[in-house]
């Protein structure tokens, strides 16, 4: 395992943060899950809430027309003891959504709640493809005694067509997009695996055959108590997926699922990362259970996003 990069912490206090977003001022967005509401952490660790759009707000990404599309998973509960930590569908659940918040005005629109035949139970994390297109996640919802299966999903951003892709999946979370928009890449939380899908049109896979247990193909999958989150992708193609518990960090997995290193830390729910400054190697990473944003220096590039604006 490689030892903790020096980092900075820019920010805490922040309640179950995910879904960081680096902005071309130097900020950095975040949900807070447990506040219901999309934050800005400016540089200086100064916080702005910019929307609350309620309910379990987690993973975010920028449209092509600069709005911030959200998964909301309608809420988790949650323990405080022996960290802060989700324990199940919320008392108040409403439903999963997809939503679209105004950043300058903060105004929060709900594109999807359904498919055309199945509602949407948790939407997790999301990204969009270089059409304009967003895929996303739906870890679904964990009851007393049942939990839903997960999928993968595609929609437009005008919240007119939306689609199952992949199902069912076990608690499908982390989703990112290879650099040439060609391999769709899917993080397993419990199974600690993660999945590759070749993409063949927008909203379309090729899907392996049995025994795969959804059509994907198998890049890695990491023994003992490491359960996967989500994830950002670098220049180069490497997979970093946030990792819980055991070897709790950023995972960092080659294309052909290869181990390329376990970067540690300081948190049991290290749940998120994103990439950004003017070179790219800036790494923001969320330490969920003690509710801080942090930056740490980065050994290679990010991949630049698509439709994020940089300095």
């Amino acid at each position: 395992m490689t030892k903790t990069p020096p980092f900075r912490e820019i920010t805490t206090g922040l309640r179950f943060p995910e879904g960081p977003v680096a902005l071309a001022d130097g900020s950095v967005l975040v949900v807070e899950i447990r506040a219901g509401c999309l934050t800005k952490v400016h540089p200086d660790g100064r916080k702005e809430v910019v929307a609350k759009p309620g309910g379990g707000p987690n993973g975010a990404a920028i449209g092509r027309d600069g709005k911030c599309y959200v998964c909301n998973n309608g809420g988790f509960d949650f323990a405080d003891e022996p960290c802060v930590r989700p324990i199940g569908q919320a008392a108040d659940y409403g439903g999963g959504r997809i939503e679209r918040i105004d950043l300058w005005s903060g105004a929060v629109e709900t594109l999807y709640t359904h498919t055309p035949e199945f509602p949407l139970r948790g939407p997790n994390d999301i990204v969009f493809d270089r059409q304009g297109g967003m895929w996303f996640t739906d870890l679904g919802k964990r009851r007393a005694r049942d939990l839903d299966n997960g999928g993968v999903y595609y929609a437009t951003p005008d919240g007119k067509t939306i689609k199952e892709v992949v199902y069912p999946m076990l608690m499908a979370n982390g989703i990112g997009l290879s650099p040439d928009d060609g391999t769709l890449y899917v993080a397993e939380t419990d199974s600690g695996r993660l999945w590759a899908f070749e993409i063949t049109g927008p909203g379309e896979v090729r899907k392996q055959p049995f025994p795969s247990p959804h059509g994907g193909r198998l890049l890695i999958g990491l023994p003992g108590m490491q359960r996967l989150d989500s994830m950002a992708v670098e220049a180069n193609g490497n997979i970093c997926v946030a990792t819980l518990f055991d070897h709790h960090g950023i995972t960092v997995v080659s294309p052909d699922g290869k181990l390329v290193e376990q970067v540690p830390f300081p948190d049991l729910y290290v749940t998120n990362i994103c990439f950004g400054g003017d070179d790219m190697q800036t790494a923001y990473v969320t330490l969920s259970g003690t509710g801080k944003l942090i930056a740490a220096p980065w050994k290679r590039p990010g991949l630049k996003l698509h439709h994020l604006q940089r300095r």
